[in-house]
């Protein structure tokens, strides 16, 4: 009899539709999706052929309620916002999960901030509470948000005021402004079982200018000798198990987080670094969730990758735009995936929401992919009137 897993989702993505749903039909689990946008899963490029139970997904209980008297193998979530609903109600069944406590500690940027106080003491506030001899420049953003949304680099006092009042027309969760962070931007992307936690790599990260934080190109790297610091800041928070996405910067031999998301790479590198490592990986973090240790063969030395988003440029209609490809140019293999349909309205906001897609560029070095990505660039239009 096949294992009943209950995947968790809220918005739908291609990660779980085209990753994580697949992977689990390639293991031969028994799927329940649960959702609050239960319409998303059942039309369109998202829909999903199993069943799909509307639920309130930010509530444990009402996640727990919907599992109701079956005998899950596991409850998975990949959504930043529901790590820890999904954390309590699979701890509530008895089952390999990542602990709440840290993962409402990755995910509210305040608490995550306060928890690391004694290994890396970064200056941050609540955003209508700064004392006047704060470190300016300050990064504000919300406390909890995602994809570089409001998010801002304030210079002084009134500059502060004057953002926290423009996001405040459109948005009233909390906000906190930290200190900035000078380096250079990288990610580490690691996989635990709750008894080893393994680095699976590294990308360096190319941002826009300020005051925006819009992730323009990620570029597969070493991590930095710095990694052990990272490492042992994640121990702190107690980041161990499942897929971790960990932005740091690195400045003068120091290592210090961004932010934590508690989940799998997005932006449509989950995809590249599973083709780029050469293993299951979306199957892999399943294991976990279903108690297997992770396997013990190493890492796969990859080859060079890059992953660079097509932004727009402009509001407007998106009418002209390649679909999904995948195509070798001689020695790199590149891949496009949309995030944007022709049709949709495109309304800039700089944020990683500007994406109208990605492409993805895997070959033996940074000369080869760059000119295949050039090329591939050249060879499509994508156009907004």
């Amino acid at each position: 009899m096949a294992a009943s897993v209950h995947l968790v989702a809220g918005k739908a993505t291609d990660s779980v539709t085209h990753g994580f749903l697949p992977a689990a039909a390639r293991l031969g689990l028994d799927v329940t999706l649960l959702t609050d946008r239960p319409a998303a899963y059942r039309a369109g490029a998202h829909a999903f052929g199993g069943p799909v139970v509307e639920c309130d997904v930010s509530d444990f209980r009402d996640i727990i309620a919907r599992v109701g008297d079956e005998e899950p193998a596991a409850i998975f979530s990949n959504s930043d916002f529901l790590q820890a609903p999904a954390a309590l109600a699979a701890a509530y069944f008895g089952l390999p999960a990542k602990d709440w406590r840290a993962a409402t500690r990755a995910k509210n940027k305040a608490l995550m901030r306060r928890h690391l106080a004694a290994v890396d003491p970064v200056f941050s506030a609540d955003a209508r509470l700064v004392p006047a001899d704060a470190p300016y420049p300050l990064v504000l953003k919300p406390r909890e948000g995602v994809a570089s949304e409001d998010v801002f680099l304030v210079q002084n006092a009134p500059d502060l005021a004057a953002r926290v009042d423009e996001i405040a027309s459109r948005r009233d969760d909390p906000l906190v402004a930290e200190e900035y962070l000078p380096g250079r931007l990288h990610t580490l992307e690691t996989l635990g079982d709750g008894r080893q936690l393994r680095v699976l790599g590294s990308f360096r990260t190319t941002l826009s200018p300020p005051p925006f934080f819009v992730e323009e190109r990620l570029e597969w790297t070493e991590p930095p000798p710095e990694t052990p610091q990272v490492l042992r800041q994640l121990e702190a928070l107690g980041i161990g198990f499942g897929a971790c996405h960990t932005e740091f910067v690195v400045h003068e031999g120091r290592a210090r987080i961004i932010e934590v998301n508690y989940r799998l790479i997005g932006d449509h590198c989950d995809f590249l670094l599973a083709d780029l490592l050469g293993i299951p990986l979306f199957e892999q973090i399943w294991k976990v969730h279903l108690g297997e240790p992770l396997p013990g063969l190493s890492v796969p030395r990859p080859r060079h990758a890059v992953a660079e988003p097509v932004i727009a440029d402009r509001s407007g209609t998106l009418t002209e735009a390649p679909g999904p490809l995948r195509m070798d140019d001689g020695p790199v293999q590149l891949s496009y995936r949309p995030q944007r349909a022709v049709g949709d309205s495109v309304a800039v906001t700089r944020t990683n929401r500007d994406y109208l897609g990605t492409v993805r560029a895997i070959g033996p070095g940074p000369d080869e992919v760059n000119a295949a990505l050039a090329r591939f660039r050249a060879a499509h239009d994508w156009t907004i009137t």
